[in-house]
């Protein structure tokens, strides 16, 4: 077991560990460690507590401190900074004709490195701005290609529920997302309706996954074969929330199909969830 403090360098970012070195932290407080990429200043999102090892990812770094007011007043003057770097690279981008969209700017905490964010369809060979920024900067340069969905975690704005986005609000990491998923939920395939405001599929897919998954283990899929007191039929359609099947009778086979609860039909032969190709290829690019 080992004592651990949760912090974390953006408001809905990861939470990476750290030895709190001695120190008892509240949540919320700031703290200044040290990261893969220099001195960092954090917040406390995970109070001390003991973890299993094998939890952990070693190795395990040090709280060096917790911050001062001259800690958090470079953290400000910081943001400043980062406003007058947008602008800058903006301008540069223009300058060098490059096909790319500026997202974000970050200093780090000791300024040893600025980060710049950015989107673009392909690749785009930024050496040159990367050499033109530094004469301007004076210190390390790094430009990072981030996806559409990191982008909407940096940017915000509202989904199609009228809420704040999950990824910028509380989702710390994004979860594997699937076609299959809305399939499995009885949603229609259809882009516009399954994606989200960064063009790929909305992240709330993932939310009643688990419950989907065990409905669809207690209830006939459609193209079942099962059997019924008034005889043997097709399952046509389901309803995984309530529970009712529509069951085409094989005696009846033009007649209104049965409808009947899923704990009143035997199983004879189940069926499968499946993509075809024509869906696969309609939802293609927004996984």
């Amino acid at each position: 077991m080992s004592e651990i403090v949760g912090v974390r360098f953006k408001e809905v970012g990861k939470v990476y560990h750290f030895s709190p070195n001695g120190l008892t932290l509240q949540k919320g407080d700031r703290v200044i460690v040290e990261t893969a990429r220099g001195i960092e200043c954090g917040e406390v999102t995970i109070e001390n507590r003991e973890i299993d090892d094998e939890e952990l990812v070693s190795p395990l770094k040090p709280v060096i401190r917790a911050a001062t007011e001259q800690d958090l007043k470079i953290v400000e003057e910081n943001k400043i900074k980062e406003k007058k770097a947008y602008a800058i690279c903006e301008e540069k981008i223009a300058n060098h004709g490059l096909e790319m969209k500026l997202v974000d700017v970050e200093y780090t905490f000791d300024n040893s490195k600025i980060l710049f964010y950015f989107t673009a369809d392909g690749r785009v060979d930024f050496r040159e701005l990367v050499k033109d920024l530094a004469s301007v900067f004076r210190t390390r340069i790094e430009l990072r290609q981030i996806g559409v969905r990191d982008e909407s975690k940096m940017l915000g704005g509202f989904g199609v529920c009228g809420r704040p986005f999950c990824c910028n609000t509380f989702l710390g990491e994004f979860q594997p997302v699937s076609i299959k998923m809305a399939k499995e939920q009885g949603l229609s395939l259809n882009p516009v309706k399954i994606s989200g405001t960064c063009g790929r599929l909305m992240c709330c897919l993932k939310y009643e996954q688990d419950t989907y998954e065990h409905l669809l283990r207690h209830t006939s899929k459609v193209g079942a074969i099962v059997e019924t007191d008034e005889g043997r039929g097709t399952v046509i359609e389901n309803n995984l929330i309530t529970g009712m099947l529509k069951v085409r009778l094989d005696r009846r086979p033009d007649a209104a199909p049965l409808i009947i609860e899923r704990h009143q039909v035997k199983l004879i032969k189940d069926a499968q969830i499946k993509l075809e190709k024509s869906e696969i290829e309609a939802l293609k690019g927004i996984e």
